[in-house]
């Protein structure tokens, strides 16, 4: 698939799924190549994106594997591919177990999923149209082995170097790079923490974090100035684009920016950064 280097990471809690659209169109037309939604959608809901755009390439990030069947999901995927056909990438993790109360073995549950995806009655979703949530070591040797790779979240620069030294030269590595477009530094780190508070509590997270250039120090009080402007650049489109070039140096294929305080579509943000990345 043709992700392009750059695209937009959005929710429907974010951006109201009534604007889903014009949401699309507004990437499209910006020159990203790809649009995640995130927010642990049903497939299906990714319809309304697929209309409102040309040839945006449109992904999940993340179906959650305790919310669906795999046979359900292989047919979501059918019905939507016969009418997008190319288009669809269905991005598939464990999500966290603070969130699930069912949480329980990701690893081997996850291979589970996957081989009754193999499985489904349906046309089985091929290997290189979907894509693993990965973090640790041995879930991003699985997104390699049975998947295009991986789409990390809420990660370092460290991190992306370190993924793309375990999955390998061929498998695609994705990171998503939150980022607040505001050059009042106080005010966009005002933003960003109040972005980063749920993730900071969340142990896939903050271990990554401390497995990857960050120490506990950095974890607590609402994360360390250090850590806030790493992990979730600020400033002038031109500075986010500098540290989206720097997760590309580090060996990802495809930066997707998720826009911190701006408006439910922010297309302006989405335009100036592409603008800078040319």
């Amino acid at each position: 698939m043709d992700f392009g280097d750059f695209g937009a990471w959005t929710s429907y809690r974010r951006i109201g799924k009534e604007n889903a659209g014009a949401a699309a169109r507004a990437a499209e037309e910006a020159g990203l190549g790809a649009f995640w939604l995130g927010g642990s959608p049903r497939l299906e809901e990714l319809r309304p994106l697929l209309e409102g755009s040309a040839e945006l390439v449109v992904g999940t990030s993340i179906v959650n594997i305790w919310a669906y069947d795999p046979a359900d999901l292989a047919r979501e995927f059918a019905a939507l591919d016969a009418d997008f056909p190319g288009r669809v990438c269905v991005g598939i993790g464990v999500g966290h177990p603070e969130a699930t109360s069912d949480y329980k073995r990701p690893l081997s549950n996850l291979e589970a999923f996957l081989d009754g995806i193999d499985a489904a009655a349906a046309a089985p979703i091929p290997t290189d149209r979907r894509i693993i949530a990965a973090l640790g070591p041995k879930m991003l040797a699985m997104s390699a082995r049975r998947s295009l790779g991986t789409i990390p979240y809420f990660t370092s620069v460290d991190h992306t170097r370190f993924a793309r030294a375990t999955v390998g030269p061929d498998a695609l590595v994705i990171p998503e790079i939150a980022c607040v477009l505001d050059e009042d530094t106080e005010r966009a780190r005002a933003t960003a923490r109040d972005y980063a508070k749920l993730y900071l509590g969340l142990s896939n997270y903050t271990n990554a974090l401390l497995e990857h250039g960050f120490a506990q120090a950095d974890i607590e009080d609402g994360g360390s100035d250090r850590l806030i402007d790493h992990v979730i650049p600020h400033g002038s489109a031109a500075e986010v684009a500098a540290a989206a070039r720097a997760h590309v140096e580090a060996g990802a294929d495809h930066v997707a920016f998720q826009a911190l305080g701006a408006p439910a579509v922010p297309a302006a943000e989405w335009r100036a950064l592409a603008a800078a990345l040319r």
